[in-house]
């Protein structure tokens, strides 16, 4: 979450959802509503369909086409999860490091479908100057600054973050996001539609260097919201990236209100895998994608191609072959190109140019567990905590505490860093990284003896460096709005030569809002949408789905 979070205009109930923009379909209403997502002709009742990777949007999809009546089969290198990985530290029961995804903003209202489906508790995440965090310090230039609200911060912060919102007002913003709460999709589409066109080719650095709002502002301020920007290291990572992804961020609420999954996320997808099947399904009751696998995924999928017969061909690691009478590829893009072999005619190449061409951003995190939360306790000296969570130019970038409250151990997430910064961490072990990390902070806490209460074994992760994934996520340039679109789009496979038939894309990457778990949620129900119409399935009438709704809300197409 930033510090910088856009002021709160619309005194409208309505809560800000992720409707949209580009493709405003409201898939909470779908899941929702009592005729259920759709059905199947008889006939194929229990076809399989390969799901490759069981990462959040890969579990989605195959638990609702169990619930459809068909027969998922899973390929999963290494475990259930994808990015929704939990650590859990050994000997402290609920002392968990989240290496992936970690806070979820409630405007993710299916991803929270499905977290209160599987009764999943969640509690406000400590994000910087929120009352989850307690106090925040900001350290930058050698300079360190010490809050609980905005307010306590120099007035410098204040006249940023008035110019962030000033910023946004130019282009439209409150109304924008008023039509997203009233989900209004004319209006939100005339104003989003002209955005896409004029903001494509522009990254972020170019929004807030040219604005009006910034202009009176020096290089020093723009270099102060770049590091507390989303309080993840801040928000410099992302200067380079097409203006449109941070526009979907804050208009959609992704960087307010944010939550933590209490006891690790990696329940949601594994709750998921022990989930039966709703009640009147074409599945006994009681089945599950556990028992319809036996207990355990398939091993990894290392090639895909199609029969001459239509079936597609799935080959795991160890060589064995399945056919399958459809897919869904969740897996990250690139891997479509390196880990897997997959059949080129099976996409178009304008679609492997899109999918070849997306650029993803590396992370690392480094978390350490501790025998106690000593930053509850006050300075005696000063009447602070005697450490906060923390925002600096240094090489932790973003450190983050999490508790349960004294008298028992807690997790230090040391460091969160991107791109150049994850790359400095790349070469070095984990108590290389630790070390390097104590060191930066012992220079903004002199007098706290971290090392001190350290317990158990440290545990990082650089994403770039998992040959599974490649990096954290998807980060789009300026131009790349169009790969984008052949992605998300490929769902609606009406107009496809049939031997790009039956393939589906699914994922966060994919998604126009990567990074955000609702993103892996929604193109995982449009795959399941897109795998009922190629089956000659349908909606009820009264219940259309994403591809029934396609041609009156269809992202914006931009000429090539």
């Amino acid at each position: 979450m930033s510090i910088f979070t856009p002021s709160e205009k619309d005194t409208s109930p309505l809560p800000v959802t992720m409707f949209g923009p580009d493709f405003p379909f409201a898939y909470d209403e779908w899941l929702d509503h009592p005729a259920g997502l759709g059905t199947l002709p008889q006939a194929v009742l229990g076809r399989e369909v390969a799901i490759i990777g069981a990462g959040l949007s890969g579990m989605v999809a195959a638990y609702e086409l169990m619930n459809l009546g068909l027969k998922p089969v899973i390929y999963e290198p290494t475990r259930i999860g994808g990015r929704l990985r939990t650590h859990r530290f050994d000997g402290a029961e609920g002392v968990v490091a989240e290496l992936g995804g970690m806070r979820f903003p409630t405007s993710g209202s299916t991803f929270f479908h499905y977290a209160d489906l599987l009764g999943l508790d969640h509690r406000p995440f400590p994000n910087p100057l929120t009352p989850a965090a307690g106090s925040t310090v900001i350290d930058i230039g050698g300079e360190t600054f010490y809050g609980q609200t905005l307010a306590d911060l120099p007035e410098t912060f204040t006249r940023i973050s008035d110019a962030w919102d000033a910023a946004l007002e130019e282009i439209g913003y409150t109304e924008m996001q008023e039509a997203i709460r009233h989900r209004d999709v004319p209006r939100l589409k005339r104003s989003w539609d002209t955005l896409v066109a004029e903001w494509d080719d522009r990254t972020f650095y170019d929004f807030i260097a040219r604005s009006k709002a910034f202009g009176s502002l020096s290089f020093r301020d723009r270099e102060l919201f770049g590091v507390v920007g989303f309080g993840t290291g801040g928000w410099d990572s992302d200067f380079p990236n097409s203006m449109l992804e941070i526009l979907r961020v804050v208009l959609t609420n992704c960087d307010a209100d944010q939550r933590l999954i209490v006891g690790g996320v990696d329940q949601l997808p594994r709750g998921l895998w022990e989930l039966p099947v709703r009640p009147g399904g074409p599945w006994p009751s009681g089945t599950t994608l556990s028992s319809l696998h036996h207990g355990a995924t398939l091993a990894a999928a290392s090639a895909i191609g199609k029969d001459d017969d239509g079936r597609f061909c799935v080959r795991d690691r160890w060589g064995t072959t399945r056919r399958h009478h459809a897919v869904v590829a969740t897996c990250h893009s690139w891997l479509l190109t390196t880990e897997v072999d997959c059949d080129e005619g099976l996409f178009s190449q304008d679609l492997w140019m899109a999918l070849d061409r997306t650029r993803y951003m590396q992370s690392t995190k480094t978390f350490v567990m501790v025998d106690e939360p000593f930053w509850l306790r006050t300075d005696p000296e000063t009447g602070r905590q005697q450490m906060s969570m923390t925002l600096t130019d240094r090489l932790t970038r973003g450190t983050y505490l999490f508790d349960d409250g004294p008298d028992r151990p807690a997790a230090i997430c040391l460091s969160y860093s991107w791109m150049s910064d994850s790359l400095k961490m790349l070469p070095h072990a984990v108590d290389r990284r630790v070390d390097l990390a104590l060191n930066s902070l012992s220079k903004i806490y002199p007098t706290v003896d971290i090392r001190g209460h350290i317990v158990g074994e440290p545990v990082t992760v650089s994403w770039e460096d998992d040959p599974f994934f490649l990096g954290a996520f998807k980060g789009a340039l300026p131009g790349h709005y169009r790969y984008n679109h052949r992605m998300y789009t490929h769902f609606m496979q009406q107009g496809l030569p049939e031997s790009q038939r039956g393939i589906f894309l699914a994922g966060d990457d994919v998604s126009f809002t990567p990074a955000w778990a609702e993103g892996a949620v929604q193109t995982g129900l449009n795959a399941v949408w897109g795998v009922m119409d190629y089956f000659g399935g349908s909606c009820a009438g009264d219940n259309p789905g994403p591809g029934d709704l396609f041609d009156e809300i269809a992202p914006v197409a931009l000429a090539d």
